[in-house]
């Protein structure tokens, strides 16, 4: 029974999750003790498909565990977004004495990535470098990747650098870095020195990656120069997305009425993204002619989306149109469109702590709020101003609340 179910299974999990359940309720109504390679490639099938909750019943319910099942849970939690849960299982797993392989490493340095978490990062790495792990290519991009997102590019250089061989990922992920620190002229250096070196090709990634560095980095020219070079040389790499950067480079620079005439050309169907990019630009430059048709647009596509009409709503009130920002309030509440709060986090001393706007409830919020007003009288001290517009949104809502 376990070699059958070893030789179809990996089968099965190519084809169809469905296949897979049925051979689930098989092995549950056997007789058979659960042998540790199927009990971890089902929890690999059921991880892969978004079932995380039923991967983690089985992997409880193995008779033994290897580092395959546990390589297998954890990258199933880091893959689907749930970093907190894959590093505290990795914890509680090295406590146990868990063995862990390049892959498992990879895994969580992936969930590290999503929680910007340095320190514990740093603390991964050394136990890497302690165990002797090999350091192939998989492991040294989860490692340039989170170090990129947790802000030291120094690391995430170094390990590039000493890279023996270097994959498109490879490449991507240290161009990511740059791009989303605004670092433009390291991403278009980095970018040349992908091509001189001619041994990877760029694929649409890295195409991606180079127009979202320029864009962010503020080099509007060189991106649309290189938005045009691309266009001539990889016409079949270019997605939407890569129009969508084009349409950020040129709202940046303030060329609205261009941005507009360039998506009416694209030879895709504009979706929100990209009309939630114009709609931004012209927040920031108080363009109402091209935000309204921007935010109608965006409002068809996404009528349940409540940071549209947030947008639009700032739009109007930068402008002083207040009748209309009360229009589009109002549309919400037709609408029943409600705005989740916005959410940071930091890590501090080994301790990921979670703020949420409007939060009362924190146990130490009049030390937090303290903290708070300390900051905001030092900013004011170096030149920060106060923007006037959200100011007087703010007054007129307490104003409203007094009436009330």
């Amino acid at each position: 029974m376990s070699s059958l179910l070893q030789r179809y299974l990996p089968l099965v999990r190519a084809f169809a999750f469905e296949y897979g359940r049925q051979i689930h309720s098989v092995i549950v109504k056997s007789p058979f003790e659960l042998h540790m390679y199927v009990g971890s490639s089902l929890l690999d099938l059921y991880a892969k498909s978004g079932r995380i909750h039923e991967a983690r019943i089985i992997f409880e319910g193995l008779p033994e565990r290897d580092v395959v099942s546990c390589t297998a849970i954890i990258s199933g939690y880091a893959q689907l977004g749930h970093d907190r849960e894959a590093l505290e299982l990795f914890c509680t797993l090295q406590r146990e004495g868990m063995a862990s392989n390049y892959v498992t490493y990879a895994s969580v340095v992936t969930a590290l990535s999503g929680l910007a978490a340095f320190e514990y990062g740093r603390q991964v790495h050394a136990h890497v470098l302690r165990s002797e792990v090999s350091f192939y290519t998989v492991l040294q991009n989860s490692l340039i990747d989170m170090y990129s997102k947790c802000g030291n590019l120094n690391y995430a250089r170094s390990i590039f650098d000493r890279m023996q061989e270097r994959t498109v990922i490879s490449w991507n992920a240290m161009l990511a870095g740059y791009s989303k620190h605004g670092m433009g002229k390291a991403v278009v250096d980095v970018y040349n020195m992908m091509r001189e070196e001619n041994k990877i090709c760029p694929d649409s990634t890295t195409l991606l990656t180079v127009l979202s560095g320029c864009s962010h980095g503020g080099m509007e020219n060189r991106g649309l120069k290189f938005f045009d070079e691309m266009a001539g040389k990889y016409a079949t790499e270019l997605g939407i997305e890569h129009y969508g950067c084009v349409i950020d480079l040129l709202g940046r620079a303030g060329q609205l009425e261009r941005a507009l005439q360039f998506i009416e050309e694209i030879p895709f169907e504009p979706n929100a993204a990209i009309w939630g990019s114009l709609l931004g630009a012209c927040r920031v430059h108080r363009n109402i002619g091209v935000g309204e048709i921007a935010g109608n647009r965006l409002l068809e596509l996404e009528p349940e989306n409540a940071g549209n009409y947030v947008i639009l709503c700032n739009l109007y009130a930068s402008n002083g149109k207040w009748d209309e920002v009360r229009k589009v309030r109002e549309l919400m509440k037709e609408q029943a469109v409600m705005k989740e709060p916005g959410k940071s986090w930091i890590e501090l001393g080994r301790t990921l702590h979670t703020f949420y706007a409007s939060d009362r409830s924190h146990p130490k919020k009049e030390e937090l709020l303290s903290k708070v007003r300390e900051l905001s009288d030092r900013i004011k001290e170096v030149g920060y101003i106060l923007n006037s517009v959200l100011f007087c949104m703010m007054w007129t809502r307490s104003r409203k609340k007094k009436c009330c």
